[in-house]
């Protein structure tokens, strides 16, 4: 199953969730083969899908967050691929530049 499958599936086929709505102070939308989190403070979170269902993220989604902060980081690839990596093994690298947190 493709991501896109994925988060189409958890919205069309499974019923689980809806295309938007609110979880908590965040609101959500599901997109492509992801959803997008935005707290009511403006902090954003997009995560995609894999196709066993676990939350997966990459660099642009981790730098969009970061510019999301109450005191912005804009942080070069460089500096959050090396942060992304020193979080190992709380995180993996599911395939070239994707992470999620580990099982």
């Amino acid at each position: 199953m493709s991501d896109s499958q994925m988060s189409s599936g958890l919205v069309r086929s499974h019923r689980i969730i809806n295309r938007s709505g609110r979880v908590g102070t965040y609101s959500y939308s599901v997109h492509g083969a992801g959803c997008r989190f935005v707290s009511d403070d403006g902090i954003e979170v997009d995560v995609d899908f894999a196709p066993d269902g676990s939350e997966i993220f990459d660099l642009w989604r981790l730098r969009w967050y970061g510019l999301s902060l109450p005191e912005p980081l804009d942080l070069t690839d460089q500096d959050l691929r090396t942060a992304v990596r020193s979080l190992q093994p709380l995180l993996t690298e599911v395939r070239p530049g994707w992470f999620s947190v580990a099982s």
